[in-house]
């Protein structure tokens, strides 16, 4: 499978949902496969919270997040489609983020770096879209946060693709989610090393305060009934029972989830991130979710997992609902998984939905 990967840059301003300007910015980006003469096969992937442009293949020693999905033979196949994934604005790996040099001087945007939607994000990639000359996509795929960019794409652009696929997502994000957002934020802020965002971006420190914000949206990813498959009441071989700090299996799975996270993301792009993902709602700016939904014009499949306990089965059925009530209900299905794993099934079970999506982009 052909990867390349790129940084396209911009020096025309991108306005903002908020009234802010970005300018310049960059959008880094990855392909896989071959663009076919017409340019018809394209598919655009978008990424989850902590996700990448590299979405397949490996790349600097690491599997792509959705490489048992999208590759030669496979579920999305590189043989016959080119897939282009993008870093989104305001994540860590390239795109114009918070770590950012702000044009026209050498100081990084740090906390003074704008506040960015998921519009903004679907905004920046239409762009990059255009000055690839691609201007009809065979489909947009995306789960969680991905999935939210998906549906703003289906609504802001309702002709830019011939099929929208939605896993795992909201039309807009819950008080449970929000909370949760808010407690992973404070530990970020809190933490003395974190510094108001001040902290040294050359040799960046390693945030406790981060790796505890990655234990607990942890606790979001996966169900009770995974943890105790996997880890059940089993404790570390060589920590004591009556050690203080000694540590049950699942103690120390959380341990090294945390420190992995933190030596590869960016703190106080999290912060953005998360704060896109609490603002986010389909309806704003719409008179309601009916009148949002309204606009879309081509085939929407939503595609969630009984198990999710991040965004539940009935808030993805709620968008089927109201498309059936704005008269477009059958542009629109609802493809329920039965699964127990939790919100990251739509990573790690691909199988239990692979022939599905094969046949939706058939």
């Amino acid at each position: 499978m052909k990867i390349e990967s790129h940084i396209a840059h911009f020096t025309n301003p991108l306005y903002l949902q908020s009234g802010r300007i970005l300018e310049p910015y960059d959008i880094a980006y990855a392909t896989y496969g071959e663009l076919n003469e017409d340019k018809s096969n394209c598919i655009l992937v978008c990424h989850a919270l902590s996700g990448s442009q590299y979405c397949a293949g490996e790349v600097n020693d690491k599997r792509g997040w959705w490489d048992n999905l999208i590759g030669e033979n496979k579920a999305i196949d590189t043989n016959k489609y080119y897939v282009i994934c993008t870093n989104s604005l305001g994540s860590a790996f390239g795109s114009t983020s918070p770590i950012s040099q702000m044009y026209p001087t050498t100081k990084h945007y740090r906390l003074k770096f704008p506040v960015i939607t998921i519009f903004d994000m679907i905004k920046a990639q239409r762009i990059l879209l255009n000055s690839l000359n691609i201007t009809k996509l065979h489909a947009i795929i995306g789960g969680s946060m991905g999935g939210m960019q998906t549906l703003s794409f289906a609504i802001m652009y309702p002709n830019i693709a011939n099929r929208f696929i939605a896993l795992s997502t909201t039309h807009a994000t819950s008080p449970f989610v929000i909370a949760f957002n808010k407690i992973m934020s404070e530990a970020i802020r809190n933490d003395p090393n974190f510094d108001n965002g001040n902290y040294d971006l050359t040799y960046k420190p390693i945030l406790n305060g981060l790796k505890v914000a990655r234990m607990t949206g942890f606790l979001q990813y996966i169900t009770k009934n995974t943890m105790q498959k996997k880890f059940g009441r089993n404790y570390v071989n060589h920590d004591g029972l009556f050690e203080l700090f000694g540590r049950f299996e699942i103690e120390r799975y959380l341990e090294y989830n945390g420190d992995n996270f933190a030596n590869t993301f960016d703190p106080m792009c999290l912060l953005y991130l998360l704060k896109a993902i609490s603002i986010y709602d389909l309806s704003y700016g719409f008179i309601d979710l009916c009148d949002a939904l309204k606009h879309i014009k081509n085939k929407l499949y939503l595609i969630s997992f009984s198990g999710d306990n991040m965004f539940f089965t009935e808030e993805m059925q709620e968008i089927k609902n109201t498309m059936d009530k704005a008269g477009n209900g059958s542009l629109c299905s609802h493809y329920i998984v039965e699964s127990d794993y939790g919100h990251d099934s739509f990573l790690v079970e691909c199988n239990k939905y692979a022939d599905y999506l094969q046949h939706i982009l058939k």
